[in-house]
């Protein structure tokens, strides 16, 4: 049983769920961390999801780091290496995880999203945020780097500016704000959150899925490939889809339904 995340499943749509509002759904000195992967491959594994929900319990999404994690961690026996081990094992692991699910990801952002609870919400493809929520890439108020990737993830968000200024500053913004930067897509009263999430996955599920898989592989390869790559890729993807079950019921549909031209 898991003690940090809620895996439900309704037909093609996953809903991930937070679940330590006691505390604040932190990320680390937990397993947080090890039940994001198990339920990454998990949804890699199952063809029949086609989009996943991430959100948290209580009124918070997540407060990232564990103080108290941090606490220890200034033990002096601890020494510099083993810290670096323990980032690339540990928090680390999360982005590589979520970021490269193949399937989109809607992060349903119920209330603040602070640290690595922010890059949390960047490692999703979209994000719908609650008007309670807040962000704020707050490490350097901790005397800290963004170790968990935010320093990748953030621009490729809202744009280098105002990335470093969420990172020099560790400033939060309400929900009015990160929609104004783009942080967030959409922003609606708490109590519609999770009616707008599922809206949306309804929507993107009713598509087809390998399509869903491929167009996510494309749109995150064009982050950093050339264009003559990225268009081979594409070459390759499209032959694939052009002979699944769902393209070929897709356009007889359509022929069907629209007259053929005398």
């Amino acid at each position: 049983m898991n003690d940090f995340l809620l895996y439900e499943q309704d037909g093609p749509i996953v809903t991930l769920t937070m679940n330590q509002p006691d505390k604040r759904n932190a990320l680390t000195g937990n397993t947080a961390v090890a039940e994001f992967g198990a339920a990454c491959r998990r949804i890699e594994e199952d063809h029949s999801i086609k989009v996943v929900i991430l959100t948290g319990t209580g009124t918070v999404f997540s407060s990232g780091g564990n103080i108290h994690e941090m606490q220890r961690q200034l033990d002096p026996a601890i020494l510099p290496a083993d810290l670096r081990h323990e980032y690339r094992e540990g928090i680390q692991r999360l982005p590589l995880a979520l970021y490269n699910l193949e399937v989109p990801v809607i992060a349903a952002v119920n209330g603040p999203a602070i640290g690595a609870g922010c890059d949390l919400a960047c490692m999703c493809d979209i994000r719908i945020a609650a008007d309670t929520a807040r962000f704020a890439e707050s490490f350097v108020k901790l005397g800290i780097i963004p170790g968990d990737g935010g320093a990748w993830l953030l621009p490729r968000t809202i744009g280098m500016s105002r990335a470093a200024e969420l990172t020099f500053t560790g400033d939060t913004i309400d929900a009015q704000q990160a929609l104004d930067w783009g942080l967030v897509s959409r922003v609606v009263p708490g109590s519609e959150l999770l009616a707008a999430a599922r809206e949306l996955a309804q929507r993107i599920a009713a598509n087809s899925g390998p399509a869903l898989r491929m167009s996510k592989r494309l749109l995150r390869e064009g982050q950093h490939t050339r264009l003559d790559t990225l268009l081979e890729l594409s070459a390759g993807m499209q032959a694939l889809a052009h002979r699944t079950a769902e393209h070929q019921a897709a356009v007889q549909a359509f022929v069907q339904r629209k007259p053929a031209k005398g």
